[in-house]
């Protein structure tokens, strides 16, 4: 039985698509060129347009993230909020997908609808599992999100010296009420 090697292609498109999340985190959407990303790939820009078509279109596939929400199955409702903090708070660390995607979501509109979907698609089921009313889980998922995203853009982007300050469990504390309160408050 013989073991096929990876193909070329599948190589580049790895290097392209690292290269993006790193200049898209580094620079933002509107600053990231398809030149430059090309360059920190070691290759020629012709085959990121080759492969991905335009800067949009790598965005979107260089942007796919998994928020990873844990299964609240056997949490409590009346602890998802808090657990939810902690666990948006540890994943939100140091990943440049993110925080790519926040930049770029403020100033592109390709940006803020992947953002959009996102949290829709993997935040919605969570709200749907805990909402009193079920009608109402699509405005209690986007309120979850405003608190996470809102926190996120002033702790990694804005960098409010009080909210980078504040240790996990101190700012999970603060966000996790609020977070509770949105999904399962009358």
């Amino acid at each position: 039985m013989t073991e096929s090697k990876p193909r070329r292609s599948d190589a580049t498109r790895a290097a392209i698509l690292a290269a993006a999340r790193e200049r898209f985190a580094a620079d933002g959407y509107e600053r990231a060129t398809i030149r430059a990303i090309a360059a920190d790939a070691g290759i020629d820009p012709s085959m990121v347009m080759r492969y991905y078509g335009n800067k949009e279109k790598l965005f979107a596939t260089a942007a796919e993230f998994d928020l990873r929400l844990p299964d609240i199955a056997g949490t409590p409702h009346e602890a998802v909020g808090e657990m939810l903090a902690r666990h948006v708070l540890t994943r939100w660390e140091g990943d440049e997908t993110m925080m790519a995607l926040l930049r770029a979501g403020v100033t592109n509109e390709a940006a803020a609808e992947r953002m959009r979907s996102i949290f829709a698609a993997q935040l919605g089921p969570v709200a749907l599992a805990l909402a009193p009313d079920p009608a109402e889980a699509p405005e209690r998922a986007g309120l979850v999100a405003t608190q996470v995203l809102g926190f996120a853009l002033c702790r990694y982007v804005l960098k409010l010296p009080p909210v980078v300050e504040m240790d996990g469990e101190t700012a999970a504390g603060w966000l996790g009420p609020t977070l509770q309160r949105y999904l399962t408050g009358a």
